[in-house]
């Protein structure tokens, strides 16, 4: 009787210890939880090399798909800090955010990096323009370089930072 009850299964983000996304990750299958660590490879330069990584889109943060049955065992998870709630209870992601994620990250495996030389400053509201996250909207927070650009992206509650490229974005105002 209690199973008909159940609460449906919803995907919610779960803020990590720094550096820490893809141990807690492999930790929380391990515990039979649904995870989405979304990765994205990137080249990184060392004085005597240059070396493909693999790193996560959203730094800190793994999504889980989960009932909240397992909530305090998600918890208890190694490097797992909180859940990302709004008046002290989780909040539950749609289900076409994770979809465009996981769009977006096979798209820039698939298309790579692309430079586009723009005048992006600060505190700009911007939109992605095109791919699947199309028509997202955040405010840019940091300027990495001639590529790459951090926009907080809205959610329920509060925002997700993600590392975007230029070429991906228009300006909305600012």
């Amino acid at each position: 009787m209690a199973e008909n009850l159940a609460t449906p299964r919803k995907w919610y983000a779960v803020y990590v210890r720094s550096r820490y996304e893809k141990k807690s990750a492999w930790l929380l299958e391990r515990g039979d939880v649904e995870v989405y660590l979304p990765l994205v490879t990137r080249v990184k330069q060392w004085s005597d090399r240059r070396k493909r990584v693999e790193e996560p889109l959203f730094n800190s943060y793994v999504f889980v798909h989960t009932d909240l049955k397992d909530y305090f065992n998600i918890l208890n998870t190694p490097g797992v800090v909180r859940f990302i709630t709004f008046e002290g209870k989780p909040v539950a992601m749609p289900d076409n955010q994770i979809v465009a994620m996981k769009e977006y990250v096979g798209q820039v495996e698939n298309e790579g990096e692309v430079a586009v030389p723009t005048d992006f400053h600060e505190g700009q509201v911007v939109a992605i323009k095109f791919g699947a996250m199309k028509g997202l909207q955040g405010h840019l927070t940091e300027i990495l370089g001639n590529h790459y650009v951090v926009v907080d992206i809205d959610i329920v509650g509060g925002s997700l930072p993600m590392k975007v490229s230029r070429s991906m974005l228009r300006i909305i105002s600012g």
